[in-house]
C-alpha cells in the first residue's frame, strides 16, 4: 500500500484456458497461448489499440525485445476486444467532513475518467463500529459519488503493524466493525479486508517459530471472519480478499520480513485447507501491482521470480487456480482487482509551492507525465486482455502534498492538471465502453527482474 501520508503519521477465461497457463507455466517459460503454430514471437496481450497504433512487447526466442511497431503478431493467434473495465482512484482525500468538498472533488476525480471511487476506513483497537467523524465522512463519500453516478469502494484496515489484530478477540472487532460500516452505508457493497498483509509495515508477525508462515495463518481468519460477518449483513456483498503487495524476499530473519505475493497465496491456501472451513473465504482478490519504480513499463514482467505485477496475470491466475483447487473457495476464474497502482511524475517548478518536505528523496524515481500516462495506458491496456480482472485503480487523482508521500496523481497538489489528464480521460473512457485495445491471448514470456 502507497497510503504514505497515513503511514508516515501512524482470471472470465474458461477454467481449461486457466489449466493450461498453469501447466505451461509450471513446465516451463516462453509458451504462447492460443497460436495454431509455433512463433518466435511471444507477444504481451494487447495488440492493436481502438486508434490503430501498436501497443505492448515483445521477446524473441533469442531473448531480444521489440517494440512499438517492430512487434509482429502472427496471424494464427486469435484477437478480440479487451474486455470492459471499472477505473477508479484510489485517494482518501475524497473523505471530507465538509459534503460541499467532497462533492467538488468527486466531481473532479468523475471529470479526470474515474467512474469509481475507493476510499479507507481504518478499524482501532476496541472499535466495534465506526466513529460519528468515520460515518460523516464516509457519508459525504457516498453521496457525492452517488451524484456523479461512481461506485463505492471501502478497504477496511487497522493501519500500521503495531497495531495487527493478532488475538481472536480482536479479529472478532474488526470483522464487527466492517459490519457495522456495511448496514450503515448500504450503497457500499465492495469491501477491501486489510491492505498488504504480506509486508511486515503492515502485518506482525509474518513469521514464526523455524520460519513457518503467521501473517497468511493470521490474515486468513482475519479475512473469514469479516467475510462472515459481511454476508450476513447481506448477501450481495462483494468481500475482497488479499490486497497484496507486489513482492517480497520470504527470508525471516531479515531486517524486514515480508512475503511475496507468490508465497503468501500459497500460505493462505494451505492456511484454509488446514482450517478444515467449508465456506469461502472471499469473492474476488485484489493486487497492488506497483512496478519497482515508477521509470519501469507495467509491460515488464517477472517469471524468474515470485514477484507479481500487471503483465505477470499468467502466474497470479495460475497461482489462485491452483492453491485452491478441490477446496470451497473459488480459485479458478476469481475476479481480480488490481486496487492500487500508481506512476509517480516530477513536480515542475511552478507547482512545487504547494508541496512540503521538498527534499525528499523518495521521488527520485518521478517520470514526466507523458510517461506516466503512456504507461497508464498500457497498464489498462494489459488489464483489459486479462479474463478475470474486473478493476484497475490509480493511486490517487491528486498528488499528496508531502513530497515523502506519493505523487502519481493526475493533478498536482495544487489542483492543477497534469499534461498528463486529456490522454488518460480518452483512455479510460475507450476501457469502459471495451474499445481499448485488441487481445491476442494470453501468453508468458521470460525476463528477469
Amino acid at each position: 500500500m502507497r497510503w504514505k501520508g497515513l503511514v508516515l503519521a501512524v482470471l472470465g477465461a474458461a477454467a481449461l484456458a486457466v489449466i493450461a497457463i498453469w501447466f505451461s507455466f509450471r513446465g516451463g517459460i516462453g509458451t504462447t497461448f492460443g497460436t495454431t503454430a509455433p512463433t518466435t514471437i511471444v507477444a504481451t496481450g494487447p495488440s492493436t489499440s481502438a486508434g490503430g497504433s501498436t501497443t505492448g512487447t515483445a521477446t524473441t526466442t533469442t531473448g531480444e525485445t521489440t517494440t512499438g511497431d517492430t512487434t509482429t503478431i502472427p496471424r494464427s493467434l486469435p484477437v478480440r476486444l479487451g474486455h470492459r473495465l471499472l477505473v477508479a482512484t484510489a485517494d482518501d482525500a475524497l473523505k471530507q467532513a465538509d459534503p460541499a468538498a467532497a462533492a467538488s472533488l468527486m466531481k473532479v476525480s468523475h471529470d479526470a475518467g474515474f467512474d469509481g471511487v475507493m476510499v479507507s476506513s481504518m478499524w482501532q483497537r476496541g472499535a466495534k463500529a465506526p466513529s460519528t467523524d468515520e460515518r460523516l465522512a464516509l457519508g459525504n463519500v457516498v453521496k457525492a459519488a452517488e451524484a456523479e453516478g461512481m461506485r463505492v469502494f471501502v478497504f477496511v484496515w487497522h493501519g500500521l503493524s503495531g497495531n495487527t489484530p493478532r488475538t481472536v478477540a480482536a479479529r472478532r472487532q474488526f470483522a464487527d466493525y466492517s459490519a457495522a460500516l456495511a448496514r450503515e452505508f448500504p450503497q457500499i457493497r465492495d469491501i477491501v479486508v486489510g491492505n498488504e498483509p504480506n509486508l511486515n509495515t503492515f502485518w506482525l508477525p509474518q513469521f514464526g517459530p523455524g520460519g513457518r508462515d503467521a501473517a497468511a495463518t493470521g490474515y486468513l481468519d482475519l479475512l473469514a471472519r469479516t467475510y462472515d460477518a459481511l454476508k450476513a449483513v447481506s448477501r450481495q456483498i462483494k468481500v475482497i480478499g488479499g490486497a497484496l503487495a507486489p513482492r517480497g524476499s520470504d527470508r525471516p530473519g531479515l531486517k524486514r520480513d515480508t512475503h511475496s505475493p507468490t508465497r503468501f497465496i500459497e500460505d493462505l491456501a494451505a492456511a484454509y485447507k488446514k482450517s478444515g472451513r467449508s465456506k469461502p473465504i472471499m469473492d474476488a482478490f485484489s493486487m497492488h501491482p506497483y512496478m519497482r519504480t515508477s521509470e519501469l513499463p507495467p509491460t515488464d514482467t517477472h517469471s524468474a521470480s515470485t514477484t507479481i505485477t500487471i503483465a505477470d496475470y499468467p502466474k497470479l491466475a495460475a497461482l489462485l487456480t491452483h492453491a485452491f483447487a478441490g477446496t470451497r473457495q473459488r480459485g479458478a476464474g476469481l475476479p481480480i482487482y488490481y486496487t492500487e497502482f500508481g506512476v509517480q511524475t516530477r513536480i515542475p517548478a511552478d507547482h512545487r509551492h504547494a508541496y512540503t518536505d521538498l527534499n525528499s528523496p523518495s521521488a527520485a524515481d518521478a517520470v514526466t507525465p507523458e510517461t506516466q500516462v503512456r504507461y497508464y495506458r498500457e497498464a489498462l491496456e494489459l488489464a483489459a486482455c486479462q479474463p478475470t480482472v474486473k478493476g484497475f485503480f490509480v493511486f490517487h487523482t491528486f498528488d499528496e502534498v508531502d513530497l515523502a508521500g506519493w505523487q502519481s496523481g493526475l493533478y498536482y497538489a495544487d489542483r492543477k492538471p497534469k499534461a498528463s489528464l486529456p490522454g488518460f480521460r480518452l483512455a479510460a473512457a475507450l476501457a469502459r465502453a471495451a474499445r481499448l485495445t485488441r487481445c491476442t491471448g494470453s501468453t508468458v514470456f521470460a525476463k528477469n527482474d
